[in-house]
């Protein structure tokens, strides 16, 4: 049987990372601040959030390597997460953070076992492997970028996989 591993997870990481940042170079800087409704974010504001997202399964899974996660140390992580997106103003600055912090997350999941991917992470109220916890980051960035394809409609942009796709 073929295993997934973590090859795998990192290689189809830098695809998704890859397709992100393709967008958010096509998008132009002018309409970075545009905001479908009051309480939804920016298109700079969601490509930041995008950038920074990987840091607290960074600190949980390749720094502290827990085996517990509680309500805290999520709160502490978006923190630092929303801190850090709210530092990243411009589009230069915010493709920079999504080609570096793209490419630092996929060399840490290279590195995993598989003892590592298997292992089970106690969440409030659930557990989940390591496995599955990296493989929602991937999840995560691909609906925030199913987001920014539909604005990019909006500005008259077809997004490059449907040009792509069309042309195949």
């Amino acid at each position: 049987m073929h295993s997934y591993g973590a090859k795998n997870l990192a290689d189809s990481w830098r695809t998704v990372r890859k397709n992100t940042v393709q967008i958010a170079e096509e998008i132009p800087a002018e309409q970075y601040g545009m905001q479908v409704a009051s309480e939804t974010m920016t298109v700079g504001q969601m490509l930041a959030h995008m950038a920074c997202a990987t840091y607290w399964v960074e600190q949980a899974h390749f720094v502290e390597q827990l085996t517990a996660i509680d309500g805290a140390k999520f709160g502490a992580w978006f923190g630092a997460i929303g801190a850090q997106a709210a530092k990243l103003t411009t589009k230069d600055a915010i493709i920079d953070a999504l080609k570096t912090h793209g490419e630092s997350y996929a060399t840490q999941l290279e590195a995993m076992t598989a003892a590592q991917l298997g292992e089970e992470v106690a969440l409030p109220g659930a557990s989940k492997s390591r496995f599955e916890m990296l493989l929602g980051v991937k999840e995560h960035e691909m609906h925030h970028r199913a987001q920014l394809m539909q604005l990019q409609r909006m500005i008259g942009i077809v997004p490059h996989l449907t040009r792509a796709r069309q042309a195949r």
